[in-house]
């Protein structure tokens, strides 16, 4: 897949933060969108089908910019009966929520809606989890979740959001060993196949743990100074994620493995091992994700290049 081209302005060695990572097809078919073209985003969700790991990026992408939200809505109108119309429109209109400008009940009507419309794509609950995350009930986070996985059992964005859910509970001023979010990511890894990417899932179960208490006071805000990787539990989770990346390499054609490398890489500094970061940040290259670069409350371009830094410095 060949890489979209590198914003004007902008250093060849600067992260890129696209939150399209480096599917090109899906950041066009999103610039398009935003200047008032659905043609190409109709296309390429057809294309996509029923890869639905693939299918919920897309979308999510598609419908994260807010400019793209009126003509997710022209499309719709255009077409009544698209349900990749309905799907973008629902999710679109949950990050219009989010941002205040939509009422969330209309935003969970509009997932509803296009669930009836195609029930066995797991996509509109993916957006009812990612509004229940920021608007819901424990038990409304659990029911969206529980829906996308009995569509698609291994959904990576699913899990990965259900996992910041239930590290956001219990916001004390210590980390819990047996705290519920690492049984959660333990279990999801073992219930997954041997090359699903959700063998890094402990990983991030530990790191948003960390995002949860840094922001509450309980750690430091830079990982690096933080104990929080030195525990045996967060060692054991490191080693399994890491052989697994050298063992299945890493997922690679996973249209969200660069964010588990993301995850991985930032781990492995914190944990103090900037060697083992270093093949890492090769593969990451110039896709660097938000989060966990943005934890507890960071500027993610600067962490990721201090972090980047130290590991060239190392090897």
């Amino acid at each position: 897949m060949t890489p979209p081209p590198r914003p004007l302005g902008r250093r060849k060695d600067a992260p890129a933060f696209d939150p399209a990572l480096d599917d090109a097809e899906l950041a066009a078919a999103r610039d398009a969108l935003v200047q008032g073209r659905w043609g190409e985003a109709r296309t390429l969700l057809a294309e996509t089908g029923e890869d639905w790991d693939r299918r919920g990026h897309r979308l999510v992408v598609l419908a994260g910019n807010p400019a793209g939200a009126p003509w997710a809505e022209e499309w719709k109108l255009t077409e009544p009966d698209s349900r990749d119309a309905a799907a973008l429109l629902a999710c679109a209109t949950v990050f219009r929520a989010l941002r205040g400008k939509a009422d969330p009940a209309r935003a969970r009507e509009a997932c509803r809606a296009a669930a009836r419309m195609a029930p066995a794509d797991p996509t509109p609950w993916l957006a009812l989890l990612i509004l229940a995350r920021a608007t819901g009930t424990d038990e409304e986070q659990l029911q969206a979740f529980d829906q996308v996985r009995g569509r698609h059992r291994d959904h990576h964005h699913a899990h990965h959001l259900m996992t910041a859910c239930l590290a956001e509970r219990q916001q004390g001023y210590a980390d819990d060993p047996f705290h519920e979010v690492y049984d959660f990511a333990t279990w999801a890894a073992e219930q997954a196949p041997a090359d699903s990417p959700l063998a890094v899932l402990p990983v991030i179960a530990h790191t948003e743990r960390y995002r949860v208490l840094a922001l509450a006071g309980a750690e430091p805000d830079d990982p690096a100074k933080s104990r929080h990787w030195a525990t045996r539990r967060a060692r054991q989770a490191m080693k399994a994620a890491f052989d697994w990346w050298l063992e299945w390499d890493g997922g690679q054609h996973h249209p969200r493995h660069r964010i588990d490398l993301n995850f991985l890489a930032h781990a492995k500094v914190a944990e103090g091992r900037p060697a083992e970061a270093a093949p890492l940040f090769e593969r990451i290259g110039l896709y660097a994700t938000d989060a966990p670069w943005s934890y507890p409350d960071r500027d993610p371009g600067k962490a990721f290049r201090a972090a980047r830094r130290l590991v060239i410095n190392s090897s």
